[in-house]
């Protein structure tokens, strides 16, 4: 049923749903959900992510492989990091997997949606992080202010016009909001790069996802907000990472 429904990878989502079902009544309903276009982590309620389970929950933003490579840019270049944020959040599995990866630190995460900040608010408990609601750093306390090592912001970057174009998973199960970047995809960015100075510790760096085409206008973005900026990019998982450290 999921090989004619056109999944790609039927087997192993296959595998997945019959690991998860209890009943034969279960597993048909797992399946009826994915044929109908339901993206799979949200069938089962979880997705894989750096090795840890982040729960997924209906219209959430589902997290992608590639951004595993911004949670390992961002270790490798603040391994001493004990204040993290996660900004446009969305499930909380970038800090998540920071704080699974550097040890027990300081966790912020913030979403301006609500479903979001619930979900993330389940998968940051374990690590004891604090997610808030509210539009970027307008969420954050500010006793943050210039104490942030690693602001790990994976802002949306799809330009507008460019939507339509995206998988069903993606533009009929997601929040438009954790998709849509504006215009060239880079409005949100040029929001959180503006501001983000302000939050950095010395030495803390800003990681966002982008586009191979997008990048050299994202990494101006990042340079105009004074900080200094590189491209960190993994062939392997087509991910490209924009790094503005501030001196």
């Amino acid at each position: 049923m999921l090989r004619t429904a056109g999944c790609v990878f039927a087997e192993e989502e296959a595998e997945l749903l019959l690991a998860d079902a209890r009943t034969p009544d279960e597993l048909a309903a797992l399946v009826a959900r994915r044929v109908a276009g339901l993206p799979l982590e949200q069938v089962l309620g979880w997705a894989e992510f750096h090795g840890l389970r982040i729960a997924v929950e209906p219209g959430v933003f589902v997290p992608r492989r590639r951004t595993e490579f911004l949670v390992d840019q961002a270790a490798a270049r603040v391994p001493d990091a004990s204040v993290v944020v996660d900004l446009c959040c969305g499930s909380g599995a970038v800090g998540v997997a920071l704080a699974a990866v550097l040890g027990p630190l300081e966790l912020h995460a913030a979403d301006i949606d609500p479903v979001a900040v619930r979900c993330a608010r389940r998968n940051a408990a374990p690590v004891n992080g604090t997610v808030h609601t509210g539009d970027l750093f307008a969420a954050l306390p500010g006793e943050l202010r210039g104490r942030v090592d690693i602001l790990a912001a994976n802002v949306p970057y799809v330009p507008t016009r460019e939507i339509g174009l995206l998988p069903p998973e993606a533009r009929e199960h997601e929040s438009l909001i954790a998709l849509d970047g504006g215009a060239d995809g880079l409005d949100v960015l040029r929001r959180v790069a503006a501001e983000a100075p302000a939050w950095l510790a010395p030495g803390g760096c800003l990681l966002a996802e982008t586009s191979g085409r997008q990048a050299p206008k994202a990494l101006a973005v990042l340079a105009r907000a004074g900080l200094t900026a590189c491209l960190a990019v993994s062939e392997d998982l087509c991910a490209h990472v924009v790094v503005g450290t501030r001196q």
